[in-house]
């Protein structure tokens, strides 16, 4: 066997090493919270709000977020139903918070809302995203986050 061969299979080998190295730790998914939501605009026919949303990544390499397609829901009234082009990433074991500015239009909905936000239930909100990862290797993650919210907090007195 000549050197060129021998150096041509030994770098074959060392890849072939390095690749199975990648898969060493089970890949855990990471988790989006819905952190607050400021109210930038609100016109009759548009209302703009930023969205801050942290993403915890339990993994040792960084993540990479190309896009995030979302909704957000009170009760069954859907609020937003946007998407968002990130290219952000967040390190190994680390987290990030990311502002997005989400636009609506309410008024057709003016009517239930106003009705939701007087009542003295706690409402329902609901996160459903789909979050884009991934540089060479493109990854989907479906994720749905909900909580309560008392709508009296909103409504100064």
């Amino acid at each position: 066997m000549n050197a060129l061969a021998r150096l041509l299979l030994a770098s074959v080998m060392l890849l072939l090493a390095g690749c199975v190295s990648w898969g060493g730790e089970a890949w855990r998914e990471p988790q989006v919270h819905l952190v607050k939501v400021e109210t930038v605009k609100a016109r009759l026919h548009q209302q703009e709000f930023v969205l801050h949303l942290r993403v915890d990544n339990p993994n040792d390499s960084r993540l990479f977020i190309r896009n995030l397609a979302y909704a957000v829901r009170l009760n069954d009234l859907l609020l937003v139903d946007d998407q968002a082009s990130l290219w952000r990433s967040v390190g190994g074991h680390q987290q990030r918070t990311f502002k997005i500015t989400a636009r609506t239009n309410l008024w057709a909905h003016l009517k239930p809302l106003a009705k939701l936000l007087k009542s003295k239930q706690p409402l329902q909100y609901r996160l459903d995203a789909e979050l884009n990862t991934g540089l060479v290797i493109f990854q989907s993650l479906h994720l749905s986050r909900s909580g309560e919210i008392m709508p009296g907090d909103f409504i100064p007195e």
